[in-house]
């Protein structure tokens, strides 16, 4: 694959608004490894090698273990995630796989754990991380 367009020189305006929307999320009170956590496994989804480099690169630098990094994508069968971050990935991969709807068992589950609130954060940022795979998946960006 090769990268088709710059989406940041072609669109600068949109791209800036894309921006906007990171500054934002950069001040809610999602943890820095529920973030990490919520983009790796939307971008595995995906399949976003160039969203997948950077953020498991960010985990790491967040403290993130290498274990948990490598079993992200089957961590229904593991004991390395906490019940929220379990509620978060399941919500994860619910909004990214939207066609099948999210359920409201997965819904309830996560707010019960981590609150309307900060569930109404997780909400955009996986909007968010959707949108950027998207960019990188169609425009060709390729990990550095």
């Amino acid at each position: 694959m090769k990268t088709r367009m710059l989406l940041n020189e072609v669109e600068t305006e949109g791209y800036k608004v894309m921006l906007g929307f990171e500054k934002y999320l950069a001040t809610t009170s999602i943890t820095p490894i529920h973030k990490e956590l919520i983009k790796l496994r939307a971008s595995q989804i995906n399949g976003c090698a160039f969203c997948l480099d950077m953020h498991s690169k960010d985990a790491r630098k967040f403290g993130e273990t290498e274990q948990r990094i490598y079993t992200l994508s089957a961590w229904r069968d593991t004991p390395f995630f906490s019940e929220e971050e379990k509620a978060i990935l399941a919500l994860t991969e619910e909004v990214t796989l939207i066609s099948g709807h999210v359920s409201d068992k997965t819904y309830d589950a996560a707010v019960v754990l981590l609150g309307e609130k900060y569930i109404a954060q997780v909400i955009l940022l996986i909007i968010a991380i959707n949108a950027w795979n998207r960019i990188a998946i169609t425009t060709g960006l390729m990990p550095k």
